[in-house]
């Protein structure tokens, strides 16, 4: 079964990062002011970027890593730019 890896942008400007294995399903719950405390204090809430894992203990992982990660460190994640990403971690 697939899981998923999420990263929401809130109204507020913070990103919030989760993991299901039902991304469709987890952001209507979010949307709707189910899918967890932080997010339901900064909606509307909007899907920046996700990762695939074939387990959800390996999205969990993942999610656990980011979490910790700064603003610009995931910025640079979900635009994909590697150097900066990089460029970030060695700092």
């Amino acid at each position: 079964m697939k899981a998923y890896m999420y990263i929401l942008l809130c109204s507020n400007g913070q990103y919030y990062v989760g993991s299901t294995k039902n991304l469709e399903k987890r952001l209507e719950e979010h949307q709707m002011g189910n899918g967890s405390n932080f997010t339901k204090k900064h909606l509307p809430v909007k899907l920046m970027y996700f990762e695939e894992f074939d387990s959800i203990t390996l999205a969990f992982r993942r999610e656990k890593q980011i979490q910790n990660w700064s603003q610009g460190k995931k910025e640079a994640l979900i635009k994909g730019d590697i150097a900066l990403l990089k460029k970030l971690s060695n700092s």
